[in-house]
C-alpha cells in the first residue's frame, strides 16, 4: 500500500513591523521637541512681527492710522506714495548721504589703523607693547557719554562744528580700541613661522604687513568691519550732539525729527523711511555675514 507524502507547510516569515512603531521616541524626548519648537516659533514671531508691522504701516494712509484700528491691514497694497514722500519731502536722501559720508571714512580709518596697530602689538617685538595694549584696552572702558561735552568744546574751538568732521573723528576714536583688541587677538593665532620665513626671504616690515599679514586676517577684517559698521550707522547720541543743521543730520537723527507740515507726524512716510533704513541695513548684514562665514571656513593656515 502506497503512502502519499504531503509537503511540509512552510511558515512565512513575520511581516516586518512598522519602523515608526519599533522606534518610538521616549515621551520626554517628544516633550522636549515640542517645547523647542514652540520656543523657536515664539522667538521667530518676536523677530519677524515688527518687520511685518513696519511694512504694513508703510502702506497705510494718514486717515487709516487715525481712524482704523492699530492692527488693521492697509486698504491698498500698492500704496507706495509714502516711500516717494519719504525720499523727496522728508530729505531721506540727504540724511542717507550724510550717513555714508560719515560712516565709511571713519570705518576706513578705524580698520586701517586698527589692523596696523594689532600687527605692531602682536607680531613686532618692541619695548612697551604690553603697556600700549593695556592703554588701548582702557579706552574700551571709557563711556562715550563722558567725552561728548569736552569733544564738543574742542571742535568748537577748532572751528569744525559745522561739518561732518566731528562725526568722523569721534567715530574713529571710539571704534579704534575695540578694533585694535580684536585684531591683536586674531594676529596672535597666526603662526610666527610665517612671518619669520618672510623675514628670512628679505621682506621688510611693510611688505610683511601688506603681503602676508593682511591676507591672513582678511576674514577677521570683514568681521570687525561688520561690527563697527552697525555701531556707527545706528548711532544716535553722537550724531545728535555734533550735527547742528538739518543738512548735516544723519539718517538716525533725521528719522528722529521726521515731521510733516506744521510739526504733524506723517505716520505713513515715517514708517516708509524706517523700512528703507531697516531693510537696507538688513540686506548689507546678510551679504557681509555670508561673506564672513564663507571666509572663516574657506581654508586655514597650517603651522
Amino acid at each position: 500500500m502506497s503512502q502519499t507524502m504531503t509537503p511540509a507547510r512552510v511558515t512565512p516569515p513575520p511581516a516586518p513591523t512598522d519602523r515608526r512603531q519599533r522606534r518610538r521616541r521616549p515621551p520626554h524626548v517628544v516633550r522636549r521637541s515640542i517645547w523647542t519648537g514652540a520656543l523657536t516659533a515664539f522667538v521667530l514671531v518676536i523677530v519677524v512681527y515688527p518687520l511685518v508691522w513696519l511694512v504694513l504701516g508703510s502702506l497705510k494712509t494718514q486717515s487709516e492710522f487715525l481712524n482704523n484700528p492699530t492692527f488693521a491691514l492697509p486698504e491698498s497694497w500698492t500704496n507706495f506714495s509714502n516711500y516717494v514722500t519719504a525720499v523727496t519731502d522728508g530729505n531721506l536722501g540727504t540724511y542717507a548721504r550724510n550717513s555714508v559720508l560719515a560712516v565709511f571714512p571713519s570705518l576706513a580709518i578705524t580698520i586701517l589703523l586698527g589692523v596696523a596697530a594689532g600687527f605692531a602689538l602682536e607680531v613686532m617685538v618692541w619695548k612697551g607693547r604690553g603697556t600700549t595694549l593695556l592703554l588701548f584696552l582702557a579706552g574700551i572702558m571709557v563711556p562715550g557719554q563722558m567725552i561728548l561735552l569736552p569733544l564738543f568744546t574742542m571742535y568748537f574751538e577748532v572751528g569744525i562744528t559745522g561739518t561732518l568732521w566731528p562725526l568722523i573723528i569721534t567715530y574713529s576714536a571710539i571704534g579704534l580700541p575695540l578694533t585694535v583688541f580684536m585684531m591683536a587677538t586674531f594676529f596672535r593665532n597666526v603662526p610666527r613661522e610665517i612671518f619669520e620665513a618672510a623675514t628670512l626671504d628679505g621682506a621688510n616690515i611693510f611688505r610683511t604687513f601688506f603681503s602676508i599679514g593682511l591676507p591672513l586676517v582678511r576674514n577677521a577684517i570683514f568681521t570687525v568691519a561688520l561690527v563697527q559698521f552697525f555701531f556707527i550707522w545706528n548711532d544716535l547720541l553722537i550724531a545728535l550732539t555734533f550735527t547742528n543743521r538739518d543738512d548735516l543730520r544723519t539718517i538716525q537723527v533725521g528719522l528722529l525729527n521726521f515731521r510733516g507740515q506744521f510739526g504733524q507726524v506723517d505716520y505713513g512716510p515715517t514708517f516708509a523711511a524706517i523700512c528703507l533704513n531697516v531693510f537696507g541695513t538688513l540686506a548689507i548684514y546678510l551679504f557681509l555675514n555670508q561673506r564672513v562665514m564663507k571666509g572663516m571656513t574657506a581654508g586655514s593656515v597650517k603651522g
